[in-house]
């Protein structure tokens, strides 16, 4: 009986050797195809390679008219050989001229073959080429032969992507890999930034394809299997996850996938063909996402992700990967391109050396996004395909300000993009010369600009900014970025080091907003839940584990001793948790006391309209605090009933609309007739045009990123007020809901030259 896998194994064997050899890339490729089609006695082997305006070129063959090399040519879709490209999908046919897609090209001299193999050169899902054999003779390749030929492609997809048949390009012409590709997506946070490729989540290169003992490879790949389903099996034997609902799903679904014998068996195959574990699983992984990225089921598509996570966690198991130390290995001009990242994952990076964020999922309101609107870096979101087009190092520009990537631009494109950023550094130092100047409109009303922030690297920019104080301090990140709860005295440090920076400027502390989509790793008490956006966060956490209150202000009690101490306490839904807080916060006040320590000169407590419940309850809420401050972000989710982590509803749903704008002008009128101080922090506050919709509703203290100041500086100097005022009046009062207010704004603001 013949052993179908010596073929393969000896076919590996023969491609490792010319792989070591020094041979140039056109010679090393003419042997390659000649030793495919010696070992599968085939008449014809072709290797086609797919450049970067959409072309299949041949660059070389056994069995072909040698002449044909370079010159015969197939667009994506034309032919068998352009069938496969598009679709990614192997094609194994007896009598291949009677398959509708066939394509005669006289030039190559193949209409004396009938059968026909051919399968796609894949890299992570990414289709570089197309491999083919070919015989006169009628018949269906086995399936051996099938597999034998894609872990072939698998080989020459690495010597492509390693730049080795670059140097075969004719002039003029670059390879797919390496052209221009533009991406259009949704702008998260105004800027341009030009750079070089980072992935978030870097594909792990697999350099070592070649088995030297397919036993001790099968037994690797074995206790790796074996890990990654004991893994997955501890995860979902955890207190903190959900017995039911989607999160339990996930992992349910993981679980399966690390179980199916079909995936197993093809991992075994590969490496019984004499492939490495890790080989196998790159190429296995690559065959599954290229079919399954062309299925039109949405269910099947968004499987994929969680098909790619658990190889991923296979390789790293088989290779050892640990988390990589980040600082050392960036470039200068570093742009992060993830599928999606956290808060404390974009931290981990030195703010010195990025440039720019690009998102393919996110939303404009979650909290990376906020966190990397505070560093002043430029963020795009909702760019699809962006992570598998990419390469690290690749050029990359991020535009922010219309929601465009261009990946590995050409030379025009990065020099209008390069005056584009000088431009921007001009309307920058136009910023600065309004820095110490007052703000006020045209017709002498006074605004607050104040800036959001929440570490110590935030600080300088309080000074540079020219911003009336803080009117948000985010206290939670300290404790996002640290791999245990802050002590005591380290919380105390950072809130010292804030007043101090702020000298005579009023700084509002919002205490711990933990929970929701904002997880302690460390913090053992918070599990998975079905809306966390909706369940145990914020003042209710703090409330039901006071000791973490207790704590925090006890630090900012000492740390504001002879000064004035603003505190907010975020998400809250009745008056009984300022109640509830307010306890806490005196018990911690007559303990300093008791012990001589020297206590702020007042202690003024807000609290975060961020619940809808609050809307009936307002004046209410306005007695039993000082002050009042505006969450627009949770504000808007919960009352439109949006996540604003879904990247379907992202954009959506437009705060700046009648509906909205009516509830939040109830709030500062309410403020008003109380004379109870309303701040608004959130997305609204830091764009200009949205900006002029909340001072023509009655705000007059609005906080944001530091960036953001200087722009809505510049709007709010041109404005009379008095004017927009009556504008929003007559808009939000008329019968209809549906009156385009952002239109309407930017009609106001272009009559009345406001810059925007």
């Amino acid at each position: 009986m013949r052993d179908t896998a010596a073929g393969p194994r000896l076919l590996l064997r023969r491609l490792r050797e010319l792989m070591a050899e020094a041979l140039e890339p056109q010679a090393r490729l003419d042997r390659i195809v000649h030793h495919i089609a010696q070992n599968m006695v085939a008449e014809v082997c072709s290797l086609y390679v797919l450049r970067a305006d959409g072309v299949l070129e041949l660059y070389a063959t056994e069995g072909l008219n040698p002449g044909s090399v370079h010159l015969a040519q197939l667009r994506l879709g034309q032919g068998l050989v352009g069938t496969i490209a598009a679709s990614a999908r192997p094609l194994n046919l007896s009598d291949a001229q009677k398959h509708p897609a066939f394509a005669y090209l006289p030039e190559t001299g193949e209409e004396i073959y009938n059968s026909f193999l051919g399968v796609p050169v894949l890299r992570a899902g990414r289709t570089l080429g197309v491999l083919v054999v070919q015989n006169r003779t009628m018949r269906q390749y086995r399936e051996d032969e099938v597999e034998a030929l894609e872990t072939t492609a698998m080989v020459i997809a690495e010597m492509i992507a390693t730049g080795d048949l670059s140097r075969l390009t004719r002039p003029g012409l670059e390879l797919d890999l390496s052209r221009p590709v533009t991406i259009k997506g949704m702008s998260f946070n105004e800027g341009v930034g030009l750079g070089h490729v980072v992935l978030h989540e870097p594909r792990i290169v697999v350099t070592n394809l070649f088995n030297e003992d397919s036993d001790e490879e099968l037994q690797r790949l074995e206790t790796a299997l074996g890990s990654l389903r004991l893994s997955i099996d501890d995860m979902l034997s955890r207190r903190e996850v959900a017995f039911e609902g989607e999160h339990r799903e996930v992992l349910e679904a993981y679980r399966m996938f690390a179980n199916d014998r079909g995936w197993v068996r093809r991992l075994e195959e590969a490496v019984r063909n004499g492939l490495t574990a890790e080989a196998a699983v790159e190429k296995v992984q690559s065959d599954m996402r290229a079919r399954m990225m062309h299925m039109t089921d949405p269910y099947l598509r968004e499987r994929m992700s969680d098909f790619d996570d658990l190889a991923n966690r296979l390789l790293r198991m088989l290779m050892g990967h640990g988390p990589e130390a980040l600082a050392g290995q960036l470039p200068r001009d570093a742009i992060i391109v993830a599928r999606s990242m956290g808060a404390a994952e974009l931290l981990d990076y030195p703010r010195e050396k990025l440039r720019g964020l690009v998102l393919e999922e996110g939303a404009v309101t979650s909290h990376v996004v906020i966190v990397a609107r505070a560093m002043g870096i430029p963020v795009t979101g909702q760019m699809k395909g962006a992570v598998s087009m990419s390469e690290n190092g690749d050029a990359i520009i991020v535009d922010g300000e219309d929601g465009v990537v261009h990946l590995r631009p050409q030379s025009d494109v990065e020099a209008a993009y390069a005056e584009k950023v000088r431009f921007r550094a001009r309307r920058q130092e136009l910023y600065r010369e309004l820095r110490d100047k007052p703000s006020v409109t045209r017709d002498g009303v006074h605004i607050d600009l104040m800036m959001n922030a929440g570490l110590a690297v935030d600080l300088p920019q309080l000074a540079e900014s020219g911003a009336a104080g803080i009117g948000l301090f985010r206290t939670e990140l300290q404790f996002m970025v640290a791999s245990t709860f802050p002590r005591a005295e380290a919380q105390e440090k950072l809130y010292r080091d804030v007043l101090d920076a702020a000298r005579d400027k009023p700084v509002t502390f919002r205490t711990i907003d933990i929970g929701g989509d904002k997880v302690l790793p460390y913090f053992k008490g918070v599990g998975q839940e079905e809306n966390p956006a909706l369940g145990w966060r914020a003042v209710r956490l703090t409330l039901d584990r006071p000791g973490l209150l207790r704590t925090q202000m006890r630090a900012l009690l000492k740390a504001a001793g002879g000064r004035e101490l603003r505190v907010m306490l975020p998400m809250v839904t009745e008056l009984s948790e300022i109640r509830q807080a307010r306890e806490i916060i005196d018990k911690e006040v007559r303990h300093l006391s008791r012990f001589a320590h020297h206590l702020p000169t007042s202690l003024k407590l807000g609290a975060m309209i961020e619940v809808p419940s609050l809307m009936w309850q307002l004046e209410e809420v306005m007695g039993a605090v000082d002050f009042v401050s505006v969450g627009s972000n949770d504000l808007f989710q919960f009352v439109t009933a949006t996540d604003r982590g879904n990247t379907q509803l992202a954009g959506r749903f437009d705060p700046i609309s009648v509906p909205f704008l009516r509830l939040l002008r109830q709030i500062a009128r309410t403020g008003e007739k109380t004379g109870t101080s309303v701040t608004l922090c959130g997305e609204l506050a830091g764009r200009p045009i949205s900006a002029l919709a909340l001072l023509g509703i009655g705000y007059r203290a609005i906080s944001m990123s530091a960036a953001a100041i200087g722009p809505v500086k510049a709007m709010l100097t041109e404005l009379t007020l008095g004017e927009l005022t009556a504008l929003m009046d007559e808009t939000l009062d008329a019968p209809t809901s549906d009156r385009d207010v952002r239109a309407m704004l930017h009609e106001f603001a272009s009559a009345h030259d406001i810059p925007l």
